[in-house]
């Protein structure tokens, strides 16, 4: 494990990296939103390379690498920003390709607070990073993954409570 200070430094250093290079840059981000060392910008495709050589010119020890969008998607964070054709920006729950969506079962012998701990982030987190139009695709998905994992969704959906609607299927 790494140095409690770690986080507070990285964000000490990012600050100073930062306005260092937007100070500095001829190609200005239309957007941009750093987390600790995760950076999402919008920037014009022709000037993403000349602002990724600029950033990496700013520290010698600073590599800074890019990921484009695919098909109008971009993962950042656990979030899928997504970019639809009419120009509009949702946003769903990101999972990498290689999550696998095992989780602590619930027929485990674990504390009671562990356990439910599990359904209530989930579903916290398909109502916090999900768009009105993918909210109830990801509760469908969150509600399989605890079937699976031994949950029973009628004791889940209780913790919806007031916070949000339940899935119809």
């Amino acid at each position: 494990m790494g140095s409690p200070l770690a986080p507070v430094v990285a964000n000490i250093f990012m600050e100073w990296f930062e306005e260092k290079a937007l100070e500095s840059a001829n190609v200005k981000p239309r957007y941009w939103w750093r987390y600790v060392d995760d950076i999402f910008a919008v920037v014009a495709r022709d000037s993403l390379k000349d602002l990724t050589s600029h950033l990496n010119r700013v520290h010698a020890k600073i590599e800074v690498t890019i990921e484009e969008e695919k098909e109008g998607k971009l993962p950042f964070l656990d979030v899928l920003v997504i970019r639809e054709p009419n120009g509009r920006v949702t946003h769903t729950v990101y999972r990498k390709p290689t999550h696998t969506d095992r989780y602590l079962r619930a027929d485990s012998h674990h504390h009671p607070s562990h356990l439910s701990s599990v359904p209530r982030t989930l579903l916290n987190r398909a109502l916090a990073l999900c768009d009105h139009d993918y909210v109830n695709a990801e509760l469908r998905h969150v509600r399989d993954v605890l079937e699976r994992n031994g949950y029973q969704w009628r004791k889940c959906r209780r913790l919806l409570g007031s916070a949000g609607e339940a899935p119809t299927t």
